[in-house]
């Protein structure tokens, strides 16, 4: 057994990692000024990405990207995480959407929605969560979408629809079947063009002081054709788990590219301050923060390598995600947590990275599932091989 990352991998690997320290850190304050000067950015990156073949790399080759097997991306993914911006820089943004519309897309969505999408000539944007319930809940969601005469007439407020504001087209998940019909199969997924009628943002909510673009959509008679159907009727519930499954561990992979950066600020930190005539890296209390992050994310990179492997082998390893989205997300905050602490008033100001990272580690404890879920449903699937005479045997699982 080996943890080494894959020889195959390091290469491309080594690659991101350096375009991601040397070019997209560094332009990160232009890509956050907003605006044209943050688009141009982010296309000079693009076009760099495409030019030194590091461009969609988890993509499958037929949508134009680099085709790396789920736990050879799952690793690239790691170096990815390191910036906000990775995903967006390296054309990476989309693949929960364009692997979702390349399983269950018509010939006619391939050609509107998919291609452009793997281009990155579009932006897609996901319509779950609303407003006013607990959305951690999905079968309380109450947007509707009837059909009347040939159309799709799609009632509803939705939030948290992330680059809705930027975005072409929004996959709406709504209830489209009776009362009576079981929760699980009484929604489904439809493509929204962001430019239909009725189809009003209403804000850009901003998480913990950030405009991260997380809009809130008003859907008032918003009218589409009843082919922008995505996949068989009903099935909103199954098409949204099967992409959110292997995002939360591209989403784990980014946390630790994210408490990777963190770590090295710190320990880079401890060894250029002194404090009462002796270097911070020899005070015990620093040593401390040291060694609680790196057990915290050694187990939690562990915790996600497994979970990878075991969704690579075609399992659907609930069990293991559901555990590392509420691990990492906790690890990626103590971490940065520690970070600030160490470098102290400059911590809390624009000068270091950490403030943004820390308020988006936050929200990562509630963005797709707040952890108190994640704990339940997995504790639960636990107890049940209890509950029915069996036991939970770490090593076969």
């Amino acid at each position: 057994m080996s943890f080494d990352v894959p020889a195959s991998v390091r290469p491309v690997r080594d690659a991101v990692h350096a375009f991601m320290t040397e070019r997209v850190e560094p332009a990160e304050p232009a890509m956050r000024a907003g605006g044209e000067e943050s688009a141009e950015a982010v296309r000079a990156l693009q076009r760099e990405a495409k030019a030194e073949g590091l461009w969609a790399l988890g993509h499958p080759k037929e949508l134009g990207g680099g085709g790396l097997p789920f736990l050879d991306y799952v690793y690239v993914n790691e170096v990815q995480g390191r910036s906000e911006y990775g995903q967006l820089a390296l054309g990476t943004f989309t693949l929960q959407d364009s692997l979702m519309l390349h399983r269950y897309a018509s010939a006619a969505q391939r050609d509107r929605f998919l291609e452009p999408l793997a281009r990155a000539e579009i932006y897609p944007s996901f319509a779950m969560t609303e407003p006013g319930i607990s959305s951690s809940d999905p079968t309380q969601l109450r947007t509707t979408a009837t059909l009347e005469g040939g159309e799709w007439v799609i009632r509803g407020r939705k939030w948290f629809t992330t680059l809705a504001n930027v975005a072409a087209y929004t996959t709406v998940m709504a209830r489209t079947e009776p009362e009576g019909t079981s929760p699980h199969l009484a929604f489904s997924m439809i493509l929204v063009p962001t430019g239909t009628p009725g189809y009003t943002i209403v804000r850009e909510t901003p998480v913990l002081g950030l405009d991260g673009g997380h809009c809130e959509v008003l859907y008032d008679d918003v009218r589409v054709p009843e082919d922008h159907l995505l996949g068989p009727r009903g099935h909103g519930f199954v098409i949204a788990q099967e992409r959110l499954g292997p995002g939360r561990i591209f989403h784990c992979m980014r946390f630790l590219g994210q408490a990777q950066r963190a770590f090295d600020l710190m320990c880079a930190r401890l060894h250029d301050r002194t404090a009462f005539g002796e270097p911070l890296h020899r005070k015990q209390l620093m040593q401390q923060h040291v060694f609680d992050s790196y057990t915290e994310i050694q187990a939690a990179r562990l915790l996600t390598l497994q979970a990878a492997e075991k969704i690579d082998r075609g399992e659907q390893a609930r069990v293991e995600i559901g555990a590392i989205k509420v691990v990492a997300a906790r690890m990626l905050h103590n971490v940065i947590d520690r970070a600030i602490q160490v470098h102290g008033a400059e911590g809390l100001t624009p000068d270091t990275p950490l403030g943004d990272m820390y308020r988006h580690a936050r929200a990562g404890r509630i963005f797709d599932g707040p952890d108190e879920v994640h704990i339940t449903t997995t504790a639960r699937r636990i107890l049940r091989e209890y509950g029915e005479g069996r036991n939970w045997e770490f090593g076969l699982r």
